[in-house]
């Protein structure tokens, strides 16, 4: 009778093996959510330990893990389904960020995790509680991502994460009365008088302010600030004439150029255009920053509005779409480029190709050869006392006649086109690829200029990867290139592209140069001012100051002892104490 009984009984299940797929999912945890914040700047490794990490949890779950096949199989194809089925209702901030890749890279490795946590929960439940778990588990994972929407990412790709429902900053200032001046001024004389602060880093565009020393004891003398208000989003920085200041933003579906007072951030005029920039990774708004010139403002949009306003009460003079005159498709982080008067035109960079129109009647001059894409802006140079315009776009570097847009010389470094070059003190010209996109080796290229009775040469001197600036500007100094290195500052040898030092975590910020005093004035990602020794011995931090809130990446403006800054949400003035006094 018991032979009977034994030959009957179905072959017992054995119990699940779980210790291979627990160690994955911790070693997941830690490499793709833990380090990241006990490390910064190594979001992107994490990101990938993510992946690898959720692909050796789905090797041990089908292979190892001795659940029944019928659970294995059912497990990875309801994981899939309900992803893709996922994927078509979470918000456009999810869906877009990362060119794409928010919701796999972050669905995958919190499905994996979801899998290895429901299997030790439920390894004592019988097959039909388990497996109904098992699809409560999964759809929860992926329910999650519904409730999120993102804010945009860091320059170390981490997500500025927040739950759906609430607003976004320029929704709570949208929200507000009261912004609007309340008239605008009659239009002053024309002026030609040089701006304090024209436009797009300067006067020469190299971040470099000249005749300003102060004082750099920030325990004893901080920045005092002299007024702080919200702004619309955008990556512009400040053009600074007579007590007035101009920057571009977004207001809901309008593109703003505005104008508010230096002394105390009152809005004095807004020039709104009818278009809307917005992509996930970075947000909404114009990119470019004003350029002043003869009492007129310059802006160009994201979406490729080119305007000549009057800077006293921006009367539009004139206005022209550049995307339409190039035949350029809106570049996937839009427009970028920041407009550069010279002589009788005013320049823009169109994903890669270099415009100029007329100052006077804003009609088109010339155009430049195509670029292969790109976000710098025009730079103007002189280089064997013969003027041009530098564009570095994503096939390299090239040069051109500001006149005619005659091509003077190229040099072929594929990659981003994001930075701006620099000019060294013997006449050399210096190039930075940060992200490696492209196909460029990331770094720092030198390159000789000259021109010779057959025309102009160019040949490389060097390539470095001591320094890798992104999208954050470097500065030149003594024969030293200072600059972000991800999110860390850098310093390299000008002679060879050794680097000399590199330390400091500021983010992907941007800096300003004060060369009397050897000072690098750094703004972080995250809003924090420092002072950095701009000298080649060692990395040296004198102080560090709060100064605004939220994600950073536009460029800082010192205009005497004013210090300007802002970003998508907020922008704020500061007085600094000047040495001496």
């Amino acid at each position: 009778m018991s032979m009977t009984i034994a030959q009957t009984d179905e072959p017992k299940q054995r119990p699940l093996r779980l210790w291979p797929g627990v160690v994955a999912a911790v070693l997941l945890l830690l490499v793709r959510f833990v380090a990241p914040i006990a490390v910064p700047g190594t979001m992107m490794f994490g990101v990938l330990g993510g992946l690898v990490g959720a692909l050796a949890v789905g090797v041990w779950w089908l292979f190892f893990s001795r659940a029944p096949w019928v659970e294995r199989v059912g497990a990875i194809v309801l994981m899939i389904a309900a992803a893709f089925a996922t994927s078509r209702i979470i918000h456009k901030s999810i869906a877009g960020g990362m060119m794409g890749m928010m919701f796999p890279i972050y669905a995958i490795p919190i499905l994996s995790l979801a899998l290895v946590v429901w299997a030790v929960a439920s390894r004592r439940l019988s097959s039909g509680p388990r497996r109904a778990s098992m699809v409560a588990t999964i759809l929860v994972a992926c329910g999650v991502f519904t409730l999120l929407r993102t804010g945009g990412i860091t320059g170390d790709a981490d997500s500025d994460l927040h739950w759906r429902w609430t607003k976004t900053p320029e929704e709570r200032l949208l929200a507000q009365t009261g912004d609007e001046p309340a008239a605008l001024p009659s239009a002053p004389a024309a002026n030609n008088k040089d701006a304090d602060w024209p436009g797009f880093r300067g006067p020469e565009r190299n971040a470099v302010v000249r005749g300003v020393r102060i004082r750099t004891d920030w325990a004893a003398s901080p920045p005092v600030e002299m007024w702080r208000r919200p702004i619309g989003p955008g990556w512009s920085s400040f053009a600074v004439r007579g007590g007035l200041l101009y920057t571009q933003e977004q207001r809901g579906d309008d593109e703003i150029v505005a104008c508010y007072k230096v002394a105390t951030g009152e809005p004095v005029w807004k020039h709104r255009d009818a278009a809307r920039f917005w992509e996930s990774n970075a947000g909404p708004g114009p990119r470019g920053t004003p350029s002043l010139s003869n009492g007129r403002v310059y802006t160009f949009g994201a979406t490729g509005i080119l305007n000549a306003l009057d800077a006293g009460n921006g009367a539009v003079v004139w206005s022209r779409n550049a995307a339409s005159d190039t035949g350029k498709k809106i570049p996937g982080w839009g427009f970028a480029s920041s407009p550069l008067v010279i002589d009788d035109v005013v320049i823009v960079g169109t994903a890669g190709t270099l415009v100029a129109y007329d100052i006077a009647t804003g009609d088109r001059r010339w155009l430049g050869p195509a670029g292969g894409g790109g976000y710098s802006s025009p730079h103007r140079v002189t280089i064997d006392g013969v003027a041009q315009i530098l564009l570095l776009n994503g096939t390299g570097a090239i040069s051109v006649a500001p006149a005619d847009g005659t091509v003077l010389w190229q040099h072929r470094w594929p990659g981003d086109g994001i930075v701006q070059p620099a000019v060294t003190a013997d006449g050399d010209v210096l190039i930075g690829s940060g992200s490696g996109l492209g196909g460029a080796r990331a770094g720092m290229r030198r390159i000789a200029v000259g021109h010779q009775p057959g025309g102009w040469t160019v040949e490389e001197r060097w390539t470095s990867i001591g320094l890798k600036p992104y999208f954050n500007d470097f500065v030149v100094h003594k024969g030293r290139a200072f600059g972000f290195d991800g999110s860390l500052l850098a310093c390299i040898d000008l002679e060879d592209g050794k680097r000399k030092w590199k330390d400091g975590r500021y983010g992907n910020g941007q800096l300003l140069l004060l060369p009397d005093q050897d000072l690098l004035l750094v703004l972080s990602e995250e809003g924090e001012l420092a002072l950095v020794a701009a000298t080649p011995d060692q990395f040296s931090e004198l102080a560090r100051f709060p100064a605004i809130k939220g994600k950073t990446w536009n460029h800082p403006v010192l205009v005497g002892d004013v210090l300007l800054v802002r970003n998508g949400e907020e922008m704020a003035a500061f007085r600094l104490s000047l040495a001496g006094r």
